[in-house]
C-alpha cells in the first residue's frame, strides 16, 4: 500500500493522494520517544480515575480499556497538542482552522472488549466530500497483527452503508506500524479496533479534530477554565476552543469583536 510515509519526508500531496485513495495514512517516526513515555505515565492513574466512575455509574460493560477527555492542565494534553503534530494536513483537509472534539486512550489487552473493537465510524452523518472531522491516533505501542492493529476497509470513506462483518474482516487492511507513529483518517471510514491475542498491551492515544463550528464532546474552556486560556500560546487557544465558544449570557454576548466568545475565522 502506498499509504506510510517518514513523517519528516512526507509532503502534502502525499496526504492528498493517500487520504483521497485509501482513507487513511501512517506516518512513521512522527511522536518522539520522550513525548510517548510521558503519555503512557499519564494514562495509567488517569484510566484508574475513570473507570471508577464508569463502575460507580453503572456502564463498565463493553468500556474496558477505553478513557476519555484527557485534556488537562498538568498532564501530557498540552505539550502534546504545542507540538503541532500533522497541522498542516488537517489544515488542508478541514480548510481552515479546527479544534480538538475529543481526546481519549485506548488501551487494548489481551481478552479485553469494549465497543471500539466493534465495526464502526467515528461519526454519526455521513459527510462525502465535505469534510467535518479528521481522526488521529499515536502508537504508544507497536502495531503489529497479533497485538490488535487497527483494521481499516480502505475507501469505505465514499460510502454511506456500513460494511457486513464478513465483507469487512476479508478486506480490510491492517495498520501495521511501529511505536512512535501516527495515523490519520477520514472520521467517514470504517474501522474496528482487532483483537489483542499476546500478552503485552498495545496502546493507543486517539484524538478527533473537527471544524470549530462543530459541537465538540466536552466543553474544554469551561473545564480549564476562561482564565486559564488566557495564558495560553495562539496556536493553543484555537485548538483547544478558546475561539469558538457560546455565549452563556447576554453579558458575554454583546462584547466588542476581540473580546467575542466566538472568534472571526471559526467558519
Amino acid at each position: 500500500m502506498k499509504n506510510k510515509f517518514i513523517y519528516s519526508e512526507a509532503t502534502l500531496s502525499d496526504f492528498e493522494n493517500a487520504m483521497d485513495q485509501y482513507g487513511w495514512v501512517i506516518y512513521e517516526d512522527a511522536a518522539e520517544d520522550k513525548m510517548i513515555e510521558k503519555i503512557i505515565n499519564d494514562l495509567e492513574p488517569a484510566y484508574l480515575k475513570r473507570r471508577e466512575i464508569q463502575v460507580k455509574n453503572g456502564i463498565d460493560t463493553g468500556m474496558e480499556g477505553t478513557l476519555h477527555h484527557l485534556l488537562e492542565k498538568d498532564n501530557f494534553s498540552m505539550p502534546f497538542l504545542s507540538q503541532k503534530y500533522c497541522d498542516k494536513e488537517m489544515r488542508h483537509f478541514l480548510d481552515g482552522n479546527y479544534i480538538v472534539n475529543g481526546i481519549s486512550g485506548v488501551l487494548n489487552f489481551k481478552n479485553f472488549k469494549a465497543y471500539v473493537h466493534n465495526i464502526h465510524r467515528d461519526i454519526r452523518s455521513f459527510t462525502g466530500d465535505f469534510k467535518i472531522a479528521i481522526q488521529m491516533i499515536v502508537l504508544l505501542d507497536d502495531y503489529t497483527l497479533d497485538n490488535g492493529a487497527t483494521h481499516f476497509l480502505s475507501g469505505s470513506h465514499k460510502k454511506d452503508t456500513k460494511p457486513h462483518d464478513v465483507f469487512f474482516y476479508e478486506q480490510a487492511d491492517r495498520a501495521v506500524a511501529k511505536k512512535g507513529s501516527i495515523i490519520l483518517f477520514d472520521s467517514n471510514i470504517w474501522h474496528a479496533v482487532g483483537v489483542n491475542k499476546t500478552d503485552g498491551p498495545r496502546r493507543a492515544l486517539t484524538l478527533t479534530f473537527t471544524r470549530p463550528f462543530f459541537k465538540p464532546q466536552f466543553d474544554f474552556p469551561r473545564f480549564l477554565g476562561y482564565e486559564f486560556g488566557e495564558g495560553l500560546n495562539d496556536h493553543l487557544r484555537q485548538v483547544i476552543g478558546y475561539n469558538a465558544r457560546i455565549s452563556a449570557n447576554l453579558h458575554e454576548f454583546y462584547q466588542p469583536p476581540h473580546l467575542r466568545m466566538y472568534q472571526p475565522g471559526q467558519g
